[in-house]
């Protein structure tokens, strides 16, 4: 330590026992001790600021030491890294309230930290080091961001800072980073310290570590989300109460049993619930703090008729021995309750009931012995009464495989009352007598007859159902195989289609089909014949759009492919296919419209026949004249042998003919009006120079417009032939 003193005035070498000479030049270790000379590096970075004070203990002339409060400044006049410094001495007596003050914080449980007004951390308490994992050294002069664990949104800090500047505090819960880079929850409270001129110099904040308590708020809130969805799914009525017997909170089985809803339960005393000669004897229930275990409460359901159930009750009571509140659960157990007394009231009336059932009816005691055997279990056992009872039921009817958990269910139930099968209806395996094994649907209830267990099993052949389930399973099977045929046929159909336009120098052709259906009745065709000198062009309409007339499309396509080699005329090409499919669309009641028209590339001429197939429209780009192109001839199918008239008409440049099937004039809108074939000329018109593509697209697009709907009734083809 090289700091010596140069000068001390009276007063200070009194306070030391010194007089001013013995002190002049000494060590500044003559005054402080060894170990306080550690804090002399802050005071010096510190010195001149309004907040340079720190506590240390001071060393007397006689070797004794007092606490006192440093500060550190530059001597007036003198500004420099080696310039004489004044330190004053401020003794604090042992009752002082500032010494007081700084052990308190020092020693405090809560962490402290204090900012100066701009935010820069000034001062930590060894707690606050302790909880961030961080010295003082490596906070002094870091912002409280330094901390932040930037799982927090900015927008929580902001309005923390907001709050604290516009009424002086704030607080809220903060998760923070420890230097080892784990994260904590603390509560945070932070005050604004003004000084005497009203304006903020510093900010104090006091934090908790609340760690341990978020993570058992969350424990318990994940426990009490699994509770409910527990008691959602149970079929028995979940309830909780407060320490005064009033509904907090309801399971939906409330509905079932009492016919209310949960709404309608919350906040109702529990009496309110049960009918008059019950209020009296349970009214003291939720001031006993004692636990219950099937106590029979009798309900007034929402319809008037009286619900009896077995409740059990659970005082939830914290370490101080305070009830917090009650949580339970209700069984309606009105059913087992009638039947308990219908046995009493009338054996006979039990008898008939059992042996007029459609279901078997067993009944065995807790041994697992077999007591009742009605007719129906003798027609689906094999077993007559005399025969079944006083026989175990598990030799009996249940195979050999499920016998050690049918004993053992037994055992669990008649030593906690509990059985996971018992008051369901299930479904199981049984055995006939001949060895056989079967489907049943069986409900197993127990009823307690004094002091020991019966057991009712309604069993009810399910073979046949389970049957008809298999037989649903195997037609789902089959329509899903139908499907995937039908998805195969409809690839097919595509790919019997032209792929692409036909195009070239004088001419271009394309066209479009939507079917109604996955797979269709219409057909388009284009393709060369006589070595590319004619252009033959087919349009057809199967009646119907399913597998069907899809067929015929496919063989009505392959007739004419095969008779295009043989260089026939469009009618006699129709003539030959009326023929060649008459039997068969006679057999399947179809038939099909076709025109036939051949392009002459070398005559620049059109030839063309029709099988009642609509005409055709042919488009003079320059006179915007429209002409059908029709001629006479039957629906093939109708009849063998018809005469099909041909008709030749030339072509001119810039001619467009449109081919269409019956579905795009006949489709119709919201109001039953069909678009027709005006509309179908206005929209070619209008389009007529564009593009072949281009035309079909519009075409369709209006059509969705007119009818509002992306799907149509029945199939629709379009195909469009330009003459350049």
């Amino acid at each position: 330590m090289s700091a010596q003193i140069v000068g001390v005035n009276a007063s200070a070498a009194s306070l030391l026992g010194y007089t001013e000479e013995e002190l002049i030049n000494q060590p500044l270790a003559r005054i402080l001790p060894h170990h306080e000379l550690s804090i002399w590096p802050a005071a010096l970075a510190k010195r001149n600021q309004a907040d340079a004070c720190f506590g240390a203990t001071v060393l007397t002339k006689q070797q004794q030491h007092f606490q006192a409060i440093l500060s550190v400044s530059d001597l007036p006049g003198q500004v420099g890294e080696h310039s004489d410094l004044v330190l004053l001495l401020q003794p604090l007596r042992p009752d002082n309230d500032f010494l007081v003050m700084r052990h308190v914080v020092e020693q405090s449980a809560s962490a402290v930290m204090i900012t100066d007004n701009k935010g820069s951390i000034a001062y930590v308490n060894p707690k606050f080091c302790a909880m961030t994992g961080y010295s003082a050294d490596e906070l002094l002069g870091q912002k409280p961001s330094k901390l932040q664990s930037g799982e927090m949104s900015k927008s929580y800090y902001q309005a923390m800072w907001d709050t604290l500047l516009n009424t002086g505090e704030c607080q809220g819960e903060i998760l923070n980073k420890h230097k080892n880079g784990s994260v904590y929850w603390v509560h945070e409270s932070v005050s604004a310290i003004k000084n005497s001129a009203g304006e903020i110099s510093h900010f104090l904040a006091i934090e908790e570590d609340i760690t341990h308590r978020k993570a058992v708020e969350s424990a318990l809130s994940e426990s009490e989300e699994r509770f409910r969805q527990m008691a959602e799914l149970s079929g028995e009525w979940l309830w909780e109460q407060d320490p005064q017997g009033y509904y907090l909170y309801s399971s939906t089985a409330v509905n079932q049993i009492l016919g209310l809803s949960e709404e309608q339960i919350l906040g109702k005393h529990y009496t309110q619930l049960l009918t008059f000669q019950d209020k009296a004897t349970k009214s003291t229930v939720s001031s006993s703090q004692q636990p219950f275990h099937a106590l029979l409460n009798h309900y007034r359901h929402k319809d008037g008729h009286q619900v009896i159930t077995e409740s059990t009750g659970l005082p939830i009571i914290n370490a101080d021995g305070k009830l917090l509140k009650w949580r339970g659960v209700d069984r309606d157990i009105s059913a087992r309750v009638q039947f308990e007394q219908a046995l009493i009231e009338s054996e006979k009336r039990t008898r008939l009931i059992i042996e007029s059932s459609i279901n078997a009816i067993v009944i065995m005691d807790s041994y697992g012995i077999i007591s009742e055997w009605n007719q129906q279990a003798e027609i689906m056992f094999g077993w007559s009464a005399k025969e079944a009872i006083g026989q175990r039921l598990d030799e009996l009817i249940i195979p050999s495989r499920y016998h050690e958990a049918h004993r053992q269910g037994m055992r669990h139930f008649l030593e906690t009352g509990e059985g996971p099968i018992l008051n369901r209806q299930i479904e199981h395996t049984a055995k006939r007598r001949d060895g056989s094994e079967f489907p049943v649907e069986l409900s197993v209830s127990p009823l307690k007859l004094g002091n020991a267990y019966i057991f009712s099993s309604f069993i009810h052949d399910i073979s046949n159902r389970k049957a008809a389930e298999q037989q649903i399973r195997q037609a789902q099977v089959d329509l899903a195989i139908a499907q995937s045929e039908i998805h195969i046929a409809q690839k097919i159909q595509t790919s019997l289609l032209p792929s692409a336009p036909l195009k070239s120098e004088r001419f271009e052709i394309t066209g479009m089909c939507l079917p109604a259906d996955k797979v269709g009745g219409d057909y388009y065709d284009y393709f060369y014949q006589d070595q590319r000198h004619k252009l033959n062009i087919v349009i057809a309409d199967v009646s119907g759009h399913s597998i069907g007339p899809a067929l015929f499309m496919a063989e009505t396509r392959s007739a004419l492919r095969v008779q295009a080699n043989t260089n026939t005329s469009p009618a006699s090409a129709i003539s030959a296919l009326n023929n060649f499919l008459f039997a068969d669309l006679d057999k399947a009641d179809y038939f099909i419209t076709l025109f036939y028209l051949q392009v002459d590339l070398l005559q620049n001429c059109l030839i063309y026949a029709n099988a009642g197939h609509p005409p055709p429209l042919i488009f003079n780009r320059h006179t915007m004249k429209i002409k059908e192109l029709d001629a006479d001839g039957l629906v093939m199918g109708i009849q063998k042998n018809v005469d099909f008239e041909e008709n030749t008409l030339p072509l001119t440049a810039g001619d467009v003919i449109l081919f269409y099937t019956d579905g795009l004039t006949e489709t119709e809108n919201a109001e039953g009006e069909f678009f027709g074939l005006e509309r179908v000329k206005q929209v070619v018109k209008n389009h007529v120079l564009e593009s072949p593509q281009s035309i079909i697209d519009t075409l369709y697009s209006t059509l969705r417009n007119f009818c509002g709907r992306q799907r149509f009734a029945d199939d629709i083809t379009v195909m469009v032939f330009e003459w350049r």
